[in-house]
């Protein structure tokens, strides 16, 4: 006699490979896309290619005032080295441009001319030593826009390194002033 608490074998048999594809589906609605850099060409001599695959799922700020639409996020490439320095401020120079790949339509970015730069010049207090810190090129803020489905692409000389920041902006527009 069958039991009115357990469903029939067909039904037994069906459920697991139900549940699991409901699982793979929600866990798909939440996963970033898959990496493809097929486009992309291999870095040349002296090259690394920085790939930035920026997250889909950002958990939500706690600061009501900033904008939760990625539309209105940019993302900041920082380029830069890891260096003795002392008490003074160092900066390199350097220069990121953008570039489109042809038959793509997708930008990529370049770092070249990347050397010494700008420092103060103050005279250092004898307890504060040499020690390590990031450099970073001296310009202003080199920002893109944040794209989820498409990775930041940078090609930069071998000894340096690229980082990034994520910039949010206000929810709150403000009139100008009109003069």
């Amino acid at each position: 006699m069958p039991s009115l608490l357990r469903p029939p074998a067909a039904a037994r048999r069906l459920a697991l490979p139900l549940l699991l594809l409901g699982a793979v589906a929600s866990a798909a609605a939440q996963a970033i896309p898959r990496l493809d850099l097929k486009p992309y060409p291999q870095p040349a001599a002296g090259e690394t290619r920085w790939v930035i695959q920026l997250p889909g799922v950002l958990p939500p700020t706690s600061d009501a005032r900033l904008s939760p639409n990625p539309a209105d996020w940019r993302v900041e490439l920082i380029v830069g080295k890891e260096m003795t320095v002392d008490c003074n401020g160092p900066r390199l120079n350097g220069r990121i441009r953008s570039e489109t790949l042809k038959g793509w339509g997708t930008k990529v970015y370049r770092v070249s001319e990347v050397g010494p730069g700008p420092s103060t010049r103050m005279a250092c207090p004898p307890d504060r030593g040499p020690r390590q810190a990031f450099v970073s090129i001296a310009s202003k803020p080199f920002v893109v826009p944040y794209n989820v489905s498409l990775p930041i692409v940078v090609y930069a000389p071998k000894d340096v390194q690229v980082r990034w920041r994520l910039w949010k902006a206000e929810r709150q527009q403000r009139d100008a002033q009109r003069l």
